[in-house]
């Protein structure tokens, strides 16, 4: 079986599989019944749940390298001699780097092998990770470098596993599975919280907090190369009436602006990002403020400070994680027997009711931990309501040749207004705000500059109820999309692939 064949285990790396996929010769002999036998995507119905399985995992192993940093900030803090701003900074740097990476995986990922893409990129984040864990403590720009370098990982998963899942599986069934997939979030995130604070304590450093993860990233690296096989673009929704062609870049992005649906859903997921950035790195250590404050709890003045907040953090997130996570899910799905505006409402509602209960949260810490960490949990679970169903609304109104660039658009946009400076923005009006250097005021300053998550929660929701208005036209308009005459598509030409227009062939 030549490297060029579509059911091959593997996409050729450095190839354009465009040529591969009208390459099938007809008569295959033996072969004809299992070929008309196997799945549309080349993949069987075992080796798809066991690739979504891997996904899983790695998509866990992300979000756990993500947090573990906030989930030992404290000990961060204190080791470097570094202010709110700075620490605000250990995020953005790093979702920076994820974010403006984004469009070059999210090109690859159309058009070259993904698996090798995220086997690459998965490596390459498992050392940096290791790498920065030695960081001594007088070169704190060196942590940031780092901590840079591991958003070149992250942008290579993120932007091309979903469109995986989008090429094993169709309509209720890829919900399902996306559904799988984003409970890692959650959960990896509540996880990085966890094992950061106990490993640090265990330890009695925080530095080997930050060497589980890259372990594990090697074994995900091994599940990649050996479980995963490469879907077929697109084959499980292919329409006999027509063949999708892949356009030039330039291309998909006007298409993806000329979409309100794909545009207003990143914008309100943009709200999201801003939200859990920002409580992503600054609750644990707003409730270790607040317990200083209101509870006498000695301050963090030599490591390693005390993580229970984060250790509390961290489960709070997984099980509201989970639950919401399910819930919006399930929820959408009975909805959707009402109507088919039902994913964009469903993603309003878990936004709008998230701010109210995270405003309450903010405002009793200072009255009462136990009423301050059940209103986080409840904002979570609501806030968690989105992270499946708006990666299903993309993939159901763009068309499969343009999945991940349209997933690199909305993390680039979504980043960039959303989690790329939240956490920065946050220390520097934290900072801004402190009148005097004591207990009060580091409390204080931080509790009101988190207010700000409710008010960015409630836009957020505006803009999923937008979306509603032009879903069903959108999704209908990508079910039926057909080339048009003068989009490019691909000839052969001199053994290799060129882009013509469809006019200069058809004479």
């Amino acid at each position: 079986m030549s490297l060029a064949d579509p059911t091959s285990d593997t996409t050729p790396f450095l190839s354009d599989d465009s040529e591969a996929e009208g390459s099938e010769e007809p008569g295959a002999g033996p072969n004809q019944r299992r070929e008309e036998e196997e799945p549309a995507s080349g993949v069987s119905s075992m080796r798809a749940v066991f690739t979504v399985i891997v996904l899983c995992f790695i998509n866990l192993l992300n979000y756990m390298d993500r947090f573990t940093v906030a989930g030992v900030l404290p000990d961060i803090e204190q080791y470097f001699g570094i202010n709110d701003g700075n620490s605000g900074l250990l995020q953005t740097v790093f979702i920076c780097s994820y974010m403006f990476l984004a469009p070059v995986f999210g090109y690859l990922g159309d058009r070259y092998n993904r698996k090798m893409i995220m086997s690459v990129g998965i490596g390459f984040w498992s050392i940096v990770t290791l790498a920065s864990s030695y960081t001594p403590k007088e070169y704190f720009w060196l942590l940031l470098l780092t901590r840079g370098l591991v958003g070149v990982g992250e942008a290579s998963y993120s932007t091309i596993a979903p469109t995986i899942i989008a090429d094993l599986y169709i309509k209720e069934r890829r919900t399902q599975m996306l559904s799988v997939f984003y409970f890692a979030i959650p959960v990896g995130s509540g996880l990085g919280y966890i094992v950061g604070s106990k490993v640090d304590d265990l330890a009695g450093d925080w530095h080997w907090a930050l060497r589980v993860t890259p372990a594990l990233g090697l074994v995900a690296v091994s599940l990649l190369l050996f479980v995963v096989k490469e879907p077929k673009r697109g084959a499980i929704e292919a329409r006999p009436e027509h063949t999708l062609q892949r356009t030039s870049w330039l291309g998909d992005m006007k298409a993806l602006c000329r979409n309100p649906s794909f545009v207003l859903s990143t914008f309100g997921f943009t709200a999201v990002a801003f939200v859990t950035g920002s409580l992503a790195l600054w609750a644990p250590a707003f409730l270790f403020r607040a317990a200083v404050f209101t509870e006498g709890r000695p301050p963090c003045v030599k490591g390693p400070c005390d993580t229970s907040d984060s250790l509390y953090f961290g489960i709070i997130t997984v099980v509201s994680g989970i639950l919401g996570v399910a819930s919006g899910a399930e929820v959408s799905r009975r909805l959707r027997l009402r109507t088919p505006r039902a994913d964009p409402l469903v993603c309003a509602l878990g936004l709008l009711l998230s701010a109210p209960f995270l405003y309450l949260a903010i405002v009793f810490a200072q009255a009462s931990p136990i009423a301050t960490y059940v209103f986080i949990f409840l904002g979570e679970t609501f806030l968690s309501m989105n992270w499946a169903i708006v990666a299903d609304i993309l993939l159901y109104v763009v068309v499969p040749t343009r999945r991940s660039t349209a997933e690199a658009f909305q993390i680039v946009l979504s980043h960039l207004l959303g989690d790329a400076g939240s956490p920065y923005l946050i220390g520097v009006v934290s900072d801004s705000l402190k009148q005097t250097d004591s207990y009060l005021w580091q409390f204080r300053s931080l509790q009101l500059s988190l207010l700000t998550c409710s008010f960015v929660a409630v836009g957020g929701g505006a803009f999923f109820l937008a979306t509603a208005l032009f879903i069903e036209k959108d999704r209908q308009r990508a079910a039926n999309y057909a080339p048009s005459d003068d989009e490019p598509i691909v000839v052969p030409k001199s053994g290799r692939s060129t882009r013509v227009p469809v006019s200069s062939v058809l004479i």
